[in-house]
């Protein structure tokens, strides 16, 4: 098998050992078993455990912050933006793999390696919503950046909720509902050239 098609499948095995276990419970022998290769040729890959989940820590916040991206370029309107990106979010935690479980729910965030990359996702997703609110609005950047920096939390905290409250709400419903919320407040920033 090619090297990185191994290590796709090698990160994949891990993925699912590591939602389905934590880190501490995780070993490395697991996920060998689970990609059904032999121990040395994960350690060839990768050199220890740690390793293994910062590549996929790393493969998961690419993943968030690329679809925060790809919504806030998907259309000029605001309000559609602000439903796009809180879908983003929405679709993120729900998806079968779990992966949302190792960025938002790490028991490993006192590490500084693993608490650089969880913070990187509200960090570069508020970045590029607040450059957004700063060209639409005029705001100054730090003003900006509070604003997006808020809309991001809202994002992940009530898509985190909702997944762990058992669903009584669909997840179209409850990402249009909050998005309706965020919508609300962000509005009342207009774009300066709507401004009188």
């Amino acid at each position: 098998m090619p090297r990185t098609a191994r290590r796709a499948q090698l990160l994949e095995s891990a993925l699912e050992v590591f939602v389905a276990q934590g880190y501490h419970a995780a070993a490395m022998d697991d996920i060998a078993e689970k990609a059904g290769v032999s121990k040395p040729v994960l350690y060839q890959h990768f050199p220890g455990k740690l390793d293994l989940y910062l590549a996929l820590l790393d493969q998961s916040c690419d993943t968030i912050i690329h679809a925060c991206n790809e919504a806030l370029a998907s259309t000029d309107d605001n309000k559609m933006r602000v439903t796009a990106t809180m879908h983003v979010f929405y679709d993120y935690v729900s998806s079968a793999q779990g992966a949302f479980r190792l960025v938002f729910e790490s028991d490993l965030t006192n590490e500084s390696p693993v608490r650089e990359r969880v913070d990187r996702v509200t960090r570069e997703c508020a970045e590029a919503i607040a450059e957004v609110i700063h060209e639409d609005t005029g705001l100054p950047g730090e003003q900006s950046r509070l604003l997006a920096v808020s809309l991001v939390g809202m994002a992940q905290v009530s898509a985190r909720f909702w997944l762990d409250t058992g669903h009584d709400i669909s997840q179209e419903d409850a990402a249009t509902l909050v998005a309706g919320l965020a919508w609300r407040g962000i509005r009342g920033y207009p774009r300066s050239d709507e401004q009188p």
